[in-house]
């Protein structure tokens, strides 16, 4: 499986996928962002608005590259192959090379939502993290207030391991309750089919 100095996902790549493809995020990628995010309910759930012009849009950019130079993180620009227009981001975070385990975190412009995207985009990124990264442990962390990302990570397979209180302040100042959900190596296999074949109905 490696040395924990072999486990590299901030190195970027693409993946290819039949609905959708994940190249490496950058500023390129602004104009598409903004329109995608243009919804504030697909912020609903993050620390910050949504970006109202370029400059807003190339900062939040700006912020995962910068954690991607300094090895948290792993961001991707969600390009829909039907129309071949940005509907979103998603990435690794969390990274820890010792432990071989990081996080997958994600949002979709409201177009893009329930098409089967996310689930494809999922399927990339676990497949890639335990098939080519040799990751042991894959988390995502939901809202407990976000039912319909709950539901989504349950329907793919994630196992509800606990939920940490007050773990953040939201934008309102109210407290964040959040679940998390894991994926481990040893059950990659029944979950990689049980995608595949949801994915071909």
């Amino acid at each position: 499986m490696g040395t924990p100095d072999t486990f590299s996902p901030q190195h970027p790549v693409v993946l290819e996928g039949k609905v959708a493809r994940l190249e490496p995020l950058t500023l390129e990628h602004s104009a598409g962002l903004l329109i995608a995010g243009a919804d504030e309910s697909v912020w609903a759930f993050f620390a910050v608005p949504a970006p109202t012009n370029m400059d807003e849009a190339g900062k939040w950019i700006e912020g995962r590259l910068a954690d991607q130079a300094a090895g948290r993180r792993l961001p991707f620009a969600v390009i829909c192959n039907a129309d071949g227009k940005f509907a979103g981001s998603t990435g690794y975070g969390s990274i820890d090379r010792q432990h071989r385990t990081l996080e997958i975190a994600s949002w979709y412009g409201v177009d893009y939502q329930r098409t089967g995207v996310n689930t494809e985009c999922k399927y990339m990124l676990l497949k890639y993290a335990f098939e080519e990264l040799g990751a042991f442990r894959v988390s995502l962390n939901v809202d407990i207030n976000n039912t319909r990302s709950r539901r989504a990570v349950e329907r793919i397979g994630g196992v509800q391991e606990g939920i940490l209180r007050n773990h953040r302040i939201r934008r309102d100042g109210t407290h964040r309750d959040t679940v998390i959900f894991g994926f481990v190596s040893d059950d990659w296999p029944h979950i990689k089919e049980n995608l595949e074949r949801a994915m071909d109905r």
